[in-house]
């Protein structure tokens, strides 16, 4: 990929733009080689000029807090785009509506509606990814997503041309959201209730540690590696794991986590290779157990 009319218009440009960038510490499972072009806008103006000149001339990934992704140990043969600072504002339209940056983190997100009194988004308090890793993975817990909430979304396709789409247009399912891979999402708008915030207060805190007693932290994992098969059995995706393999197995440094089956951790410097191998491993035994095609929850980037 050329990239020297690039290089020679990083000052002309509103943002940090870095070349051969590893990205290895960009993501939580700690894993990864380098990408071609990391490009961190500053305003939507600089996004819109950076697109118009990088002219789909290669791929795009949209990275939020890295929270669900895997990338693989060799360079990423295009620009990797992670939203600054700017697209972090969080407002308040009226007693019920939020408007969210899509570079805010979903946690961020609901720390502010219940400080505003806003009932309804709870759930992102236990949700590590940003409100754009939210959207394009229609994220929940606790029986509440984000379709559930979401009124609007505000994005700019790879061409560089802004719009908004009102959330009844778009067809959500479990963890998934049918909208075109060549969009990035700007903001959110969100549609709460009104509540006592000391109630919401109380609400966040049983459902956090319903959450810390069933699933490891301060470990480098992404979450949930697969989606629970819903309308195929009543069992959660980690009691077929359980009951499909050893919970000592291990490639090189990923291994299952102790605490919680559907969480694969790199216990110290796993590659992509080993993590994938564990997560092929899984599915196959899985599906010669159960019959049951295991799908993938984290997003693997190649």
């Amino acid at each position: 990929m050329q990239i020297t009319d690039i290089k020679n218009s990083i000052n002309t440009i509103d943002g940090n733009i870095f070349f051969d960038q590893s990205i290895k510490n960009l993501n939580w499972f700690n894993i990864g080689g380098k990408t071609q072009i990391f490009f961190k806008p500053n305003s939507l103006k600089g996004l819109i000029k950076y697109l118009n000149l990088y002219n789909s001339r290669g791929k795009i990934f949209i990275l939020g807090n890295g929270s669900n992704v895997l990338f693989d140990d060799k360079t990423y043969q295009g620009t990797i785009i992670k939203l600054g600072k700017s697209f972090s504002n969080i407002s308040l339209l009226n007693k019920e509506i939020i408007i969210a940056g899509a570079a805010a983190t979903q946690q961020k997100v609901s720390e502010f509606a219940k400080n505003n009194n806003v009932s309804g988004l709870e759930f992102m308090s236990c949700i590590p990814g940003s409100i754009g890793g939210g959207i394009r993975m229609n994220s929940g817990c606790f029986n509440k997503e984000f379709k559930d909430v979401l009124v609007s979304i505000q994005l700019i396709d790879f061409k560089g041309v802004v719009r908004s789409i009102p959330a009844d247009k778009i067809k959500f399912s479990y963890r998934s959201i049918e909208l075109p891979k060549n969009l990035i999402f700007l903001s959110a708008t969100f549609k709460g209730s009104e509540k006592k915030s000391v109630e919401i207060e109380k609400f966040m805190r049983q459902i956090k540690q319903k959450k810390k007693l069933a699933q490891p932290t301060r470990i480098k994992t992404s979450g949930s590696t697969f989606k629970n098969p819903i309308n195929q059995t009543d069992k959660k995706v980690w009691e077929l794991i359980r009951s499909s393999v050893s919970k000592e197995i291990n490639y090189g440094d990923a291994f299952i986590s102790e605490k919680h089956a559907n969480f694969f951790v790199n216990k110290n410097n796993a590659k992509s290779s080993d993590m994938k191998s564990l997560i092929n491993f899984i599915k196959k035994k899985v599906n010669d157990k159960t019959g049951i095609k295991l799908e993938l929850e984290i997003v693997i980037v190649e």
